[in-house]
């Protein structure tokens, strides 16, 4: 693509760069120069304007954004129209944003003229929400440039995957001290972050805070109905020997992983039993607010394997809010809570 200042009279065919106004005419930028365009732009003393000319194997904006959009569009991602040389990416279900995050990393990387921008990683959407955005940069680039693109990008970088896990076990640890409020408050702040993934609670229980009757309720609960299982303890998990993973090892189950780069949710536990996912939620987790057990959470409803190295993942802008003044753990006792 030719770009440069010309004369008005050798414009014509070309873009508008730029918007022109001269008296009571506008010409909006990315407007092809027509004859009559011209000659009035003459009439109006214009002599000059800044132009942009196709060359042959130039693609226009538009079409290279709609072609890019297209060939990142996965699973339940939806392309919208291209205009200004974008195209928009949305979700058509509800559900977990999952990125190639190298692809995206890549296309980016081959020329300024391309870029993609999108939603975090498995960052939960809604249907008709935007995941991406494809900006063509200049009105038009040469179609072995987008051709790179295409081919650095790969087929599907963005994909939805929806929430497939509809029923959850809940089992909440008892000691003396602890309020029959706190629980009842704790399992209606869960099912108000179950809501967008269409799940509900479909048992619910409550044990003494020992690893051997919590073990049987485990058990019990992988046994029935509920897809994903959720323990809060009424003492946080302090050590991969400590009550609850315990009590899933005791059911025939395993421990995945124990201890999360995001705070607050520093004391999440994932496991299994019988196939089943099981989570030993934080003590933040009784709280409204976003915290790493959310992140946990949505992955699991979604069907979204949650491996060790994908939680180790999570400390780059894992730090979630501000705890300066919170106490420190062991200091005046342990803030649980936040946890």
């Amino acid at each position: 693509m030719k770009f440069g200042q010309v004369r008005v009279e050798e414009a014509i065919g070309a873009l508008a760069a730029h918007s022109v106004r001269a008296d009571e005419m506008v010409v909006k930028k990315g407007t092809v120069i027509t004859a009559d365009i011209a000659m009035r732009l003459m009439q109006a003393g214009v002599e000059t304007l800044i132009a942009a000319r196709f060359e042959p194997g130039d693609i226009a904006e538009d079409e290279a954004a709609s072609r890019l959009a297209h060939t990142l569009a996965g699973n339940k991602v939806a392309v919208e129209a291209p205009f200004t040389g974008r195209s928009n990416l949305y979700a058509e279900a509800a559900g977990v944003l999952v990125i190639d995050v190298e692809a995206i990393h890549g296309l980016n990387a081959v020329d300024e003229a391309m870029t993609v921008a999108t939603l975090p990683a498995y960052k939960p959407v809604v249907s008709g929400e935007m995941v991406g955005t494809v900006k063509i940069i200049p009105y038009a680039i040469p179609d072995a440039l987008l051709q790179s693109g295409i081919d650095r990008a790969g087929k599907g970088a963005l994909w939805i995957a929806p929430y497939a896990r509809r029923s959850v076990g809940v089992v909440s640890t008892l000691l003396p001290g602890l309020k029959p409020s706190v629980i009842d408050k704790t399992l209606a702040v869960l099912r108000r972050r179950l809501e967008p993934a269409h799940a509900r609670v479909v048992q619910e229980s409550r044990v003494p805070h020992e690893a051997g009757i919590l073990a049987e309720e485990l058990a019990a609960q992988a046994s029935g109905d509920a897809e994903l299982i959720i323990v809060f303890g009424a003492s946080a998990i302090a050590d991969r020997r400590d009550v609850i993973p315990s009590a899933i090892e005791m059911a025939g189950g395993q421990v995945e992983h124990f201890g999360m780069p995001v705070d607050p949710g520093n004391l999440l536990l994932v496991g299994s039993i019988a196939g089943k996912p099981v989570i030993g939620a934080p003590g933040c987790a009784r709280s409204s607010k976003e915290n790493g057990f959310d992140w946990i959470l949505h992955r699991l409803l979604a069907d979204v394997p949650v491996t060790r190295a994908d939680i180790m993942s999570l400390g780059v802008g894992g730090l979630l809010m501000e705890i300066v003044s919170r106490p420190q753990p062991r200091e005046g006792g342990e803030s649980e809570g936040e946890e």
